[in-house]
């Protein structure tokens, strides 16, 4: 049966097709379908991979072991499947009982066959004409509950869809898109509710992050990223500036049941380049949030970057640890920033404990008892411009890393590169772009280093690194097998030794990979994906 036929059948024949369908390939469930418990228990059931980051930890780690060190070398394609569209891809797919989803720039959606690609169907969000967005057309992926999908769109709304056919349930306004405000990131489900951030930082926003009930898309509550008059932090801007001081949220946040506690990056204050004017730390500008996740309440707060005017947002994803740390058990919350700092720090309370460069900079003489960093003269933009490490993009950026709890080591892409930065005027107009100034790329990529980088988090030493060729935008998956995987600008994907970081397996995809990889199981076998180019590209071991 074609994709064109089964896109065209009615929705409630597809339904029956996709149960009849899954259930000849043996799938463990006719209907794709996950409860608040099932993402809770992620990591027990590998088979799956039913949030962004695999698990509300966002470790990246599956126990699947099926691929080891030993038979990576015999890893081949097990399908590909081309995607209509001039946008790269920077989707992670989720994948539930023998379904996959999967995200378009332009917010299309497609259900997938896990096992061969082949499209059950596509849903595309009819988008506007006129959008404000910085960097291109993008989006990251969905979430799922029940037999509801939930994607953020270009136009900055919300919208769930039913998981099954695709048919819209629900569509709400998150926020005015002609203000600058977009939604790239995908959303996270807790409980009954969907948490999303929103993108427009160069765009003179402020702020926030939503819950919306998950049944009927009503609005749970909002937590300005940026404090208002009366708050405390307010007094960390200048004046007014607070008001179009930027800070979104625009990755995919992290969650611990045990302390109810939403943990969520902020982005770059506003104007980016120019901040003589919004004197002060900026605050929650590039920072990690610790929310409550019920109310939105503000429990801690930690800023990596304070007054930041190189534009090195901390939207990174946080990555939630229990291990032995001083001796004694201890929550911990990683985080490589895009400042080039690894840092370890408390999740009950924020306390800084671990800081030390993973990548090259030249900003910092280092940071001081409380993790705040100690700003070297003359690295500030300039009119004549003033080179300064890391790059504009970061030492890493929103690709997701991972953190493996058999080797108990950090690993995420990093770049070792420099950027001029200028300062120039900066005036506010809604839905124009408010960056003061544009930096300049001091070299080609190529010229520079970008690796693989496994860390320490005890001691935030770096314990090995693979090099790849000119700048990666990959993120990190680690598994059970003991085995790393990433990818690069050129399309190479491959697999690592997760204790030594030596290359077991590459294969080339012909598309730039500027996304995380995932890995399942289908009939048994386990696979792992990774967009690519325009493609979604699965690769599992050769059969006998």
């Amino acid at each position: 049966m074609t994709d064109r036929l089964i896109q065209t059948m009615r929705p409630r024949f597809l339904a029956l097709f996709i149960a009849l369908f899954l259930a000849l390939l043996g799938a463990s469930s006719a209907l794709a379908q996950t409860t608040y418990e099932d993402i809770l228990s992620a990591s027990e059931h590998p088979e799956n991979w039913v949030t962004y980051s695999g698990q509300y930890t966002s470790q990246r780690f599956s126990r699947l072991d099926q691929i080891t060190q030993k038979n990576a070398k015999n890893l081949e394609l097990k399908w590909v499947r081309q995607f209509d569209t001039l946008n790269y891809m920077e989707t992670s797919p989720i994948v539930v009982d023998g379904i996959m989803y999967v995200t378009q720039a332009n917010n299309l959606v497609h259900a997938l066959d896990a096992h061969t690609g082949l499209t059950f169907w596509t849903y595309t969000y009819p988008l506007p004409r006129r959008l404000t967005l910085c960097c291109l057309r993008q989006n990251r992926g969905v979430a799922i509950l029940g037999d509801r999908l939930f994607m953020g769109t270009l136009d900055a709304h919300l919208v769930a869809l039913d998981s099954k056919t695709g048919t819209p349930l629900w569509n709400v306004e998150v926020a005015d898109r002609l203000g600058g405000y977009s939604i790239t990131g995908a959303p996270l489900v807790v409980k009954d509710m969907v948490i999303i951030g929103v993108s427009g930082g160069e765009y003179g926003i402020r702020g926030f992050i939503d819950a919306y009930d998950a049944a009927t898309g009503e609005r749970r509550w909002r937590r300005y990223t940026i404090p208002g008059e009366g708050e405390i932090g307010n007094e960390t801007w200048e004046g007014d500036s607070w008001k179009t001081g930027g800070a979104p949220a625009w990755m995919t946040g992290s969650f611990d049941p045990e302390l109810n506690l939403l943990y969520m990056g902020t982005g770059n204050p506003g104007p980016d380049w120019n901040g003589e004017v919004r004197e002060g730390d900026n605050l929650y500008s590039d920072s990690l949030l610790a929310l409550d996740v019920d109310t939105g309440e503000l429990k801690w707060h930690f800023q990596f970057t304070p007054h930041d005017v190189h534009d090195w947002d901390a939207c990174q994803v946080p990555v939630l640890v229990d291990m032995e740390f001083g001796g004694r058990p201890r929550k911990l919350v990683l985080f490589g920033n895009r400042n080039a700092f690894y840092y370890t720090l408390d999740r009950v309370t924020g306390e800084f404990l671990v800081g030390k460069p993973f990548a090259k900079q030249t900003w910092a003489e280092g940071l001081d008892e409380k993790g705040r960093p100690i700003r070297l003269p003359n690295t500030f933009p300039s009119e004549q411009g003033t080179v300064v490490s890391p790059h504009v993009q970061g030492g890493a950026n929103w690709w997701s890393p991972s953190y493996s709890p058999q080797t108990e080591l950090f690993y995420l892409m990093a770049f070792d590169a420099s950027t001029k930065f200028f300062v120039g005027e900066a005036e506010y107009g809604e839905g124009e772009l408010f960056v003061g100034s544009f930096p300049e790329i001091s070299a080609p990529d190529d010229s520079f280093v970008s690796a693989v980088r496994a860390i320490d988090p005890r001691t935030g030493d770096r314990v090995w690194e693979h090099q790849v060729y000119a700048r990666s935008t990959s993120g990190i998956l680690s598994t059970a097998g003991g085995i790393v995987f990433g990818g690069t600008k050129q399309g190479n994907f491959f697999a690592l030794d997760d204790k030594t970081g030596k290359e077991l397996w590459r294969r080339s995809t012909g598309g730039k990979i500027h996304a995380a990889p995932v890995t399942y199981a289908v009939g048994g076998k386990q696979r792992v994906s990774i967009a690519s180019g325009h493609a979604i590209f699965t690769f599992g071991l050769a059969e006998k």
